[in-house]
């Protein structure tokens, strides 16, 4: 999906999801104001709460009053679990193709 075809608060939410994914940002870690990630996507302030809004929603954010946005423990932790099923389905996965081309190396028809 090209950033073209998204509107402005997705592309800041998807990038804000991206970066959780990558460990760049973890729980406990504040967030820019809304101010400067106005700045930094060139939008207005208003597009920048929806996103945080959004953010807040799907659980990756909680924000205090005065004080920022931060992001949540679940939003790390939903990370490594994804991370932990993704290395169980692929090692898995390795298995099952492993068993197939021993199968098959001992002629294939047990």
């Amino acid at each position: 999906m090209s950033h073209e075809s998204v509107q402005p608060y997705q592309r800041i939410v998807q990038d804000v999801r991206d970066k959780i994914r990558s460990g760049r940002l973890t729980a406990g870690t504040k967030l820019p104001s809304t101010r400067e990630l106005s700045g930094e996507y060139g939008v207005a302030p208003g597009t920048v709460q929806r996103a945080l809004a959004e953010l807040r929603v799907a659980g990756l954010i909680y924000s205090h009053q005065g004080r920022g946005s931060f992001i949540t423990e679940t939003a790390s932790e939903s990370n490594e679990d994804s991370t932990a099923r993704t290395l169980k389905r692929l090692e898995e996965q390795v298995s099952d193709l492993v068993a197939r081309l021993e199968k098959i190396e001992r002629g294939g028809n047990d």
